[in-house]
């Protein structure tokens, strides 16, 4: 196999992998909230959301140290171990304990993070200045098919087991998760097959074994280095005012995730006027938000080098979309629904809650997520091309911080709160998107560089 034919190889491997993975953590999360209230009836008594937001502060906590963790053991074994965890956090759901369910919430907080910066890694190494372009898009086409929700939910709304029932039995439980936990195994255990790309500057069989040892030593203090100067970057870079400026734009994505991925499948869940079918639909919508993100994806990612518009249209129909989408769910759905006991609400919005505003609400929250993250990577694959790590772990460190407050907040706070929130932070954050985005394109006309710090 030639050097570049296993290159394509690890890719494809590599977004196999996380395929598999997400596919059944974002199962898992999607149902977790439904499943959990079933659990309270019992003696266990835990909440979803406090799990996701232990999940994703942890993870905005260990970004800062994980650039050192994948330099000593390297970005296989990382991602290996990291699996692992996640596969420990679905099994926890078999039979669940409330101390061994927030415990495995900080242990794949830390996980996340080790795994998104090997997987960086893992992907560069495996690119260069031609194929980078190339490998992004087969691993963010393999990604989508888990985060997307198109298999994961597929199977939730096929499942009978889950339908027509306020209480999830325990044998039904118990397949979902067994299952669950199996496919994530799966995709762990696909890391092996990564093979390490061959080095186009491999050192002679004749070099002595003081050389090597003296190079052993170079490499751990250059490693140690380079996590040194990484991580001040990082620093430095949250106080520029672009950075500051992207912050509001990324801190809205965070709470916009936590919306889709997490609440808004349990408000579905909770409302019985849908029937018989309010735990399907839960599936359902997520395959919905995952047309949408395939859709959205495909026309402004693959196509953006094409768009002779700049990013602002693209962030404009996002914020247009997902406005739309808030004003129909505050229309659709009541109030109560994030927080209603197990039992489910009976309570009414403005209109009789309707499955089809639901779904439609599903693909519209999908595309606008698209709209926002596919210009947000690019703009700032722009401007910090040359610290672009840094410049990507702080657009984590933001997002996932809230995310978690997010997810917090959600325990609390009735629906049209939640909503408010996220128009505040959406409408703020396109402006400041907007403005980063006039500058950078200032830029162009110039056709001067920018210099990053």
């Amino acid at each position: 196999m030639s050097p570049e034919s296993k290159k394509l190889f690890n890719i494809v491997i590599l977004g196999v992998a996380f395929m598999f993975l997400f596919t059944a953590f974002q199962t898992c999360g999607n149902v977790a909230q439904t499943v959990i209230r079933s659990l309270n009836s019992t003696n266990f008594h835990g909440s979803g959301y406090t799990s996701m937001a232990i999940i994703y502060g942890v993870f905005s906590a260990s970004n800062l140290i994980t650039p050192s963790v994948v330099a000593v053991i390297g970005p296989q074994i990382s991602m290996f171990v990291s699996g692992l965890f996640y596969s420990m956090y679905i099994a926890v759901f078999i039979q669940p304990f409330p101390w061994s369910f927030y415990t495995a919430s900080v242990f794949i907080g830390i996980a996340a993070a080790v795994l998104w910066t090997a997987q960086g890694n893992c992907l560069t190494i495996n690119s260069d200045e031609h194929t980078i372009g190339r490998n992004s898009g087969i691993f963010w086409a393999l990604l989508q098919s888990s985060s997307i929700y198109f298999f994961n939910n597929t199977v939730c709304f096929a499942n009978g087991g889950l339908q027509s029932k306020f209480q999830v039995s325990l044998g039904d439980r118990r397949t979902v998760f067994i299952a669950l936990t199996v496919i994530s195994l799966v995709g762990t255990v696909l890391f092996f097959l990564i093979r390490k790309p061959d080095s186009e500057n491999v050192l002679g069989e004749d070099e002595s074994s003081d050389d090597q040892d003296m190079e052993v030593v170079e490499s751990a203090q250059n490693n140690m280095t380079k996590a040194v100067d990484a991580f001040k970057k990082s620093l430095k870079l949250c106080i520029t005012k672009e950075m500051l400026l992207l912050s509001v734009t990324t801190a809205y994505t965070g709470l916009e995730l936590t919306f889709f991925s997490g609440v808004y499948g349990t408000c579905i869940g909770a409302i019985n006027k849908f029937g018989t079918e309010e735990k399907s639909l839960i599936g359902l919508s997520g395959i919905f938000i995952g047309i949408g993100e395939i859709l959205g994806g495909s026309l402004f990612g693959l196509l953006s080098k094409n768009s002779r518009f700049g990013r602002n249209p693209v962030v404009l129909l996002g914020i247009v979309v997902h406005f739309v989408a808030f004003y129909l769910i505050f229309l659709n759905m009541p109030g109560d629904a994030p927080i209603a006991p197990v039992e489910g609400t009976n309570s009414s919005a403005y209109i009789r809650p309707s499955k089809e505003v639901a779904v439609l609400c599903s693909f519209l929250l999908g595309l606008g997520d698209s709209c926002f993250n596919t210009q947000l990577l690019s703009i700032l694959g722009f401007l910090y091309s040359e610290d672009s790590a840094p410049a990507f772990a702080v657009f984590k460190f933001v997002q996932s911080i809230c995310a978690a407050v997010a997810f917090f907040y959600s325990n609390y706070l009735l629906l049209h709160w939640q909503l408010l929130v996220m128009v505040m932070f959406g409408f703020f954050g396109t402006i400041s998107f907007f403005t980063v985005e006039w500058e950078a394109a200032a830029i162009v006309a110039r056709g001067s560089d920018y210099r990053s710090i």
